[in-house]
């Protein structure tokens, strides 16, 4: 195991004792729920209505909904276990496997809530042309393009973080694995390690951002020179947009852009992009979004029939 004389992790995580135990393990298996119930529901909903699915915003967000899910299994259910077992160690393996995968969802939604915002941006800016511009055929391009550089950062993670020897301590002051808790246990120098994981990160975040500044600067241009239902209907998308844009790039700048890191600050922000964020994110497009509840609710009508038909 690449040097490494510790075959397991100790997750310090939050205490299992009083209330605050309590209200955590609620807190956590309301997330696991409604992150399980809210995205599935989405994806299907989408899924059972055509005439969203032909439309590129509705197809990003079913994947973006498949995302919000992927990320929302990577830590939040070892979380509720442990709270209610009080148990808090995970193998060496399993470290570096949540390590992958939180990175690979991660950055692949960060691209892909860039490309919805270029998606709002034609279909606002240049309305005669998003048809031609966003064809099936491209979406589905662009889509993969966010896989491949979700994977191509968390390689790059990966390919810095797993050769390095870990010879004690083995305790993680958080609930999951994650590099800024990683680094320091790691027994040889890490500097260049540390400044790797930086860049990597910055050039997955600063790009995006920089490309959701534009956007959103361009759309709120067009939209001083609109008004009537036309115009509401887009600022309702882009706000929702924005606001799940909001959830998931601020905890990522505590927890990796910041100089130093605070451990309790760190556990805050990762609950809110590893739980509350995918949890919320269906709630903010299904809420704001009147095309989705319709769909819901023809579905809801669909599963009535066909249950009535079976009896």
């Amino acid at each position: 195991m690449n040097g490494s004389t510790i075959s397991e992790f100790i997750l310090l995580g939050f205490s299992c004792s009083g209330y605050s135990h309590l209200f955590l393990s609620t807190f956590a298996l309301v997330c696991c729920i409604t992150i399980l119930l809210g995205n599935l529901l989405i994806m299907v909903t989408v899924r059972s209505e055509p005439r969203l699915l032909h439309y590129p915003m509705y197809f990003f967000l079913a994947n973006l909904s498949l995302l919000d899910l992927s990320v929302g299994s990577v830590a939040a259910p070892k979380l509720a276990a442990d709270l209610l077992n009080c148990g808090h160690t995970i193998s060496f393996g399993g470290c570096m496997a949540q390590l992958f995968f939180l990175h690979v969802f991660g950055g692949a939604e960060m691209l892909l809530l860039t490309l919805m915002a270029y998606d709002r941006y034609v279909a606002i800016c240049h309305p005669l042309r998003y048809a031609v511009i966003m064809d099936r055929k491209r979406c589905v391009g662009l889509l993969l393009l966010c896989w491949a550089g979700g994977l191509l950062h968390s390689t790059i993670q990966m390919v810095a973080v797993a050769p390095l020897p870990f010879c004690g301590p083995n305790v993680l002051d958080n609930f999951y694995c994650d590099i800024p808790q990683m680094i320091p246990l790691v027994c040889t120098e890490t500097s260049g390690v540390e400044l790797l994981m930086v860049v990597n990160s910055s050039l997955l975040t600063l790009p995006c951002f920089l490309a959701l500044l534009v956007s959103y600067a361009t759309i709120l241009a067009a939209f001083c020179g609109r008004s009537g239902k036309a115009g509401r209907k887009a600022f309702s998308t882009c706000s929702s947009h924005l606001m799940v844009v909001c959830l998931l790039y601020v905890p990522c700048v505590f927890v990796y852009l910041k100089p130093t890191s605070s451990p309790e600050v760190d556990k805050i922000a990762s609950v809110f992009y590893m739980m509350a964020t995918p949890a919320l994110n269906p709630l903010i497009y299904t809420l704001r979004n009147q095309e989705i509840q319709e769909a819901m609710r023809k579905w809801k009508s669909k599963q009535k029939l066909f249950t009535l038909a079976a009896n």
